[in-house]
């Protein structure tokens, strides 16, 4: 199960925000990854702004990127602004590859 989460959370590091220089997961858009027994994933995540160009495909590319991973049995993905995402989400690597100390 931990190699299955390696590989999901690498699938995510694929995915970029075309507008910002840092992928969704380092920037903390995903708010949660749930493997079932089954081996179904379900992601939970946001968008830096509700008004994001790209509110409609992202979360077909998130799918998209985590269902090359092997042995998982199919992804949704569930868009969610609750609680709004800030700054304060992003990882170390976001900021810096941000400049945003």
């Amino acid at each position: 199960m931990d190699r299955l989460t390696d590989d999901i959370v690498a699938a995510l590091k694929t995915v970029y925000d075309p507008e910002i220089p840092a992928d969704i997961y380092e920037l903390g858009l995903i708010y949660r990854v749930d493997i079932a027994d089954d081996r179904q994933v379900t992601i939970d995540m946001t968008l830096t702004a509700p008004g994001c160009p790209v509110a409609g495909e992202m979360p077909g590319w998130v799918e998209n990127a985590v269902s090359t991973v092997q042995g998982i049995a199919g992804v949704t993905v569930n868009m969610t602004f609750d609680p709004p995402w800030d700054q304060s989400r992003m990882s170390d690597e976001a900021r810096v590859a941000l400049d945003m100390w």
